[in-house]
């Protein structure tokens, strides 16, 4: 079930009435069985793979707190690690490895035989693998206590709002949550439903403007000169941006509306003044998850500037390949990790003491082209993330460089073929503005805030002419198909 379908616009509020008229410990059997039901309406069979990841890591923490000896734990641990790595690399990675194999042993002149399987790819997998596994490694390292109750801990896995797209919440924040007892608070409410109309805009009336764009240009790039390929990738940065952050809106509204509060995972990304500041701000979750479980026990940065540089490939060589079974995400976070390598290596040699020295206007255009220039290094990587294949990433840069014609953007006919006219182009216009201003401002939170002080009949104006206006200004054309949130195929 999607948050853009029919269905669940029409089953959440049935969802939110059922949860507050439940006492006590029914709100959170609900809240797991609306869970399960959420994610089997996307495929029922795959629930038994939820449900055992889901079991297993619960008794693994169970099996850890009744250990006597390090070395017991450290067992569990490692058979719970292996288990959810098998899950993934079958699912997810094997007909990844087995190309690659088949590939590599072509150049070696030796034939293999490929061994597909033909599984469809659990939506959400690697999210609540992760989640799964961040519980365990906690409960192994004594941050949190094993769950005893495993009502509370279904819930905390399957949590729907966040279930196939993240947050990736942590036990101590989340499963906290489910024990505790939650009561209608209008307020709450109004915020949450706020945030999730936000999420609402970013998704139908710019992301899946954008899409239409982008998939014309990538799945024809043959056609189009290198300006288009330029300008379909940047607007591929904001696609993905208001695509993934659009969905974390409205999950941390439902989860708001619900009495739950989620972790931010986006702040402003394309406001960051360095990569390393931009992975700060993009997929908060997703990057504190590979600081904490797998950069810093491979050293962090605690044992020299060479290690340190070889920690932080690793990490996102690890990330990108998180991201999906091709190598297009590989080099996608290849690209990410040796961007953080030389900017140490930068300051290490220039220090940013030598641009603040010489007065405030050297500093502002300092910071404008640390900001451009960290834009430019961002989008040039969402071209593999975005690319079919490698050779197809490859290609394009070569018409980029190769056939950049600045004219061709007055080719009227070339323009057309983008499936945008000219009146959802200013509509898109608009709301990027909007989107820039919102993220300029930083100030969502307390606009959330204020709109819940307003009169009580003057709230209800403001929000729904937001919900109508999103309604109308949403693409929609004779042909639309509700696009799938980007992520979850992740």
């Amino acid at each position: 079930m999607e948050f853009n379908s029919l269905i669940f616009l029409l089953s959440f509020p049935l969802i939110v009435v059922l949860y507050y008229l439940l006492p006590g410990k029914g709100k959170t059997f609900w809240i797991f069985a609306a869970s399960c039901i959420f994610y089997m309406c996307w495929n029922y069979k795959y629930i038994f793979l939820l449900l055992s990841a889901t079991i297993v890591t619960y008794l693994a923490g169970i099996g850890m707190d009744k250990c006597r000896s390090q070395r017991q734990k450290k067992c569990i641990l490692a058979a719970c690690i292996l288990f959810s790595v098998w899950i993934l690399f079958l699912f997810k990675y094997f007909n990844m490895f087995m190309d690659t194999a088949v590939a590599l042993g072509g150049l070696a002149g030796i034939s293999i035989k490929k061994a597909g399987l033909d599984l469809l790819l659990p939506v959400g997998i690697s999210f609540y693998i992760f989640q799964t596994l961040g519980y365990v490694i906690d409960v192994y390292r004594g941050d949190v206590e094993a769950e005893k109750n495993f009502v509370n801990y279904g819930a905390f896995i399957t949590f729907f709002p966040q279930l196939v797209a993240g947050p990736i919440e942590r036990s101590g924040n989340l499963l906290k949550q489910m024990k505790e007892e939650h009561h209608l608070n209008p307020r709450e409410c109004v915020e949450g439903f706020s945030r999730m109309l936000w999420g609402y805009f970013q998704k139908v009336v710019i992301a899946d403007r954008i899409a239409v764009i982008v998939t014309a240009v990538y799945d024809d790039y043959m056609s189009y000169s290198g300006v288009y390929i330029v300008a379909a990738t940047v607007l591929f940065a904001f696609q993905i941006y208001c695509d993934f952050d659009g969905y974390t809106n409205i999950a941390i509204g439902a989860a708001k509306i619900l009495g739950f509060d989620l972790m931010t995972n986006f702040n402003a990304p394309y406001f960051a003044r360095s990569v390393a500041d931009f992975w700060h701000r993009w997929h908060i979750s997703l990057s504190s998850w590979f600081r904490d479980y797998l950069y810093i026990p491979l050293g962090g940065n605690r044992r020299g500037q060479r290690k340190k540089y070889r920690n932080l490939m690793i990490t996102f060589l690890v990330s990108g390949l998180w991201h999906g079974a091709n190598w297009t995400y590989v080099i996608w976070g290849g690209l990410h990790g040796a961007y953080q390598v030389m900017e140490n290596i930068w300051k290490n040699r220039f220090h940013d003491k030598r641009l603040s020295e010489k007065g405030k206007g050297n500093e502002k255009a300092a910071a404008f082209l640390q900001w451009i220039g960290t834009f430019l290094a961002v989008d040039f990587a969402w071209l593999f993330f975005r690319a079919a294949s490698v050779k197809g990433a490859f290609s394009m840069i070569g018409r980029i460089f190769g056939e950049f014609r600045i004219g061709d953007i007055l080719n009227r006919e070339m323009a057309v073929s983008l499936g945008l006219e000219m009146g959802n182009i200013i509509v898109l216009s608009i709301a990027l503005c909007i989107l820039f201003l919102s993220d300029f401002l930083k100030d969502k939170g307390r606009i959330y805030k204020k709109i819940w002080q307003l009169p009580i009949a003057l709230r209800w104006i403001v929000l729904y002419i937001a919900m109508f206006g999103i309604l109308i200004f949403g693409y929609y054309g004779p042909e639309y198909n509700a696009s799938q949130f980007i992520y979850f195929q992740f």
